[in-house]
């Protein structure tokens, strides 16, 4: 899912745990037949997916009990903000002391499957969940480093796209999304009045903007680790994509300078939802338009503007994004976490948790819900299938998202405050940040 001044928001814990009958231990059946007849217990953390943590437990509330009322299971899930969760996933990850099933970031599968802390999802693991065919091959795609077993299986798929809100298009007489990079800004100039802003951005959020410098590198044609995996984040052409991702603030002026102090991965949203910005580079956003009482047929998804091919940049405007489970090995209760995985992973589970949050499914049985043919998902799934590219998995992947995102942070605090962020300085922050991870640091 972070070094940068915080929202704070406490992590929310939710005991769900409906009554089952207790199996062989009547009154007075003694100890020992009470502690046979006590169901496990499995402690889950969940990231954060919709408009608020407690949201996402009333999302999961149901679907928990339902796990519980089939296998006698009960599971304690404690949703967490991106904004700490990979940073409690390290700590449990060296510490030994931490959940069962942890959700994790897509992009962090093959950092996370190096620490060696994770069950592998081997061939005899993945045919208990149906066989590894049932999933979508990008999303599998993104679980580990090839040529190893996955280190987690995926049960949220996503990828960005660009939402618009379409009174404002309308009310600004722009008749389409941006299709380009100039379009975008010209689009954005017309909606920035008022009081409202072009376009939000969450500025002090290490993963969107780890997200961001990686789309807008591939398409000017960097790549973050050279054949030999080693860093050059500060190459020119990342450099560029930095720049023009920042200049949307600094230079164009179609993003609120106060941006850059969102960090928690919901303020953004709630700008765009609340009408005070016209555009958003995002993934799925439909529990938080919901909740915000804006309907599917108040905005739409487009593609996020392309490069003009003869630049030699890469047609790429989306990341294979999404949201993976994984079983820790210092569980004891292992047979469990797998059966709960199962369970997330099952088709009907896969369609209420995806319908909740307007995310893709993950496995190609859950498709048949007419819920999955809006033209939002329709959207979302074109831009996955043809023109989302994954990020690097390698062990350092998160570590770029760590450094690279924190030094975009600084570099949105420098434009709000007014400062000059030129090239050199963009690309000074960068080297900073290769050579930190060069560093081992």
């Amino acid at each position: 899912m972070r070094m940068r001044s915080l929202v704070k928001a406490g992590a929310l814990l939710l005991a769900v745990s409906t009554s089952i009958a207790a199996c062989g231990a009547g009154e007075g059946g003694g100890a020992a037949a009470t502690e046979a007849a006590a169901p496990k217990t499995l402690t889950y953390w969940a990231s954060n997916q919709g408009p608020s943590l407690e949201a996402d437990a009333e999302v999961l509330k149901p679907e928990l009990a339902r796990f519980e009322k089939e296998t006698g299971i009960k599971v304690n899930v404690e949703v967490v903000p991106w904004s700490d969760l990979l940073n409690r996933i390290l700590a449990a990850t060296t510490s030994g002391k931490g959940p069962d099933v942890v959700n994790i970031g897509n992009t962090w599968s093959a950092s996370l499957q190096a620490t060696g802390a994770f069950v592998p999802f081997d061939d005899e693991l993945l045919a208990k969940l149906g066989g590894k065919e049932r999933f979508l091959g990008p999303s599998l795609a993104a679980t580990g480093a090839q040529g190893q077993p996955p280190a987690a299986v995926p049960i949220y798929g996503m990828t960005y796209g660009l939402i618009y809100n379409k009174k404002m298009f309308a009310e600004a007489g722009i008749e389409a999304p941006p299709k380009t990079w100039d379009e975008l800004i010209a689009t954005g100039k017309k909606l920035t009045k008022d009081g409202k802003w072009g376009l939000a951005v969450e500025g002090a959020s290490v993963s969107e903007n780890a997200h961001h410098a990686f789309i807008f590198g591939q398409q000017h044609g960097s790549e973050l680790f050279d054949a030999s995996g080693r860093p050059q984040f500060d190459s020119d052409k990342q450099v560029a994509a930095t720049k023009q991702f920042l200049d949307l603030m600094a230079v164009h002026k179609i993003v609120n300078p106060s941006n850059a102090e969102y960090a928690n991965g919901t303020q953004a949203v709630q700008d765009f939802t609340s009408g005070k910005a016209g555009m958003l580079l995002w993934q799925s956003i439909t529990s938080s338009a919901k909740a915000a009482g804006m309907s599917e047929d108040d905005y739409g998804v487009a593609p996020i503007p392309l490069p003009d091919p003869s630049q030699g940049g890469k047609q790429v405007n989306g990341m294979v994004a999404g949201i993976n489970l994984a079983i820790f090995k210092h569980s004891e209760n292992q047979d469990a976490a797998a059966e709960f995985v199962k369970f997330m992973t099952g088709k009907q589970a896969q369609q209420n948790l995806n319908k909740a949050y307007g995310s893709l499914p993950t496995v190609t049985d859950a498709y048949d819900d007419p819920a999955f043919q809006s033209e939002h998902i329709k959207a979302f799934q074109q831009i996955l299938a043809t023109t989302a590219a994954p990020l690097p998995q390698v062990p350092e992947e998160s570590q770029f998202e760590t450094l690279v995102g924190t030094a975009m942070n600084q570099l949105f605090a420098d434009v709000a405050s007014g400062k000059p962020v030129t090239e050199e300085h963009i690309k000074a922050k960068l080297t900073e940040a290769n050579e930190k991870m060069q560093a081992g640091s």
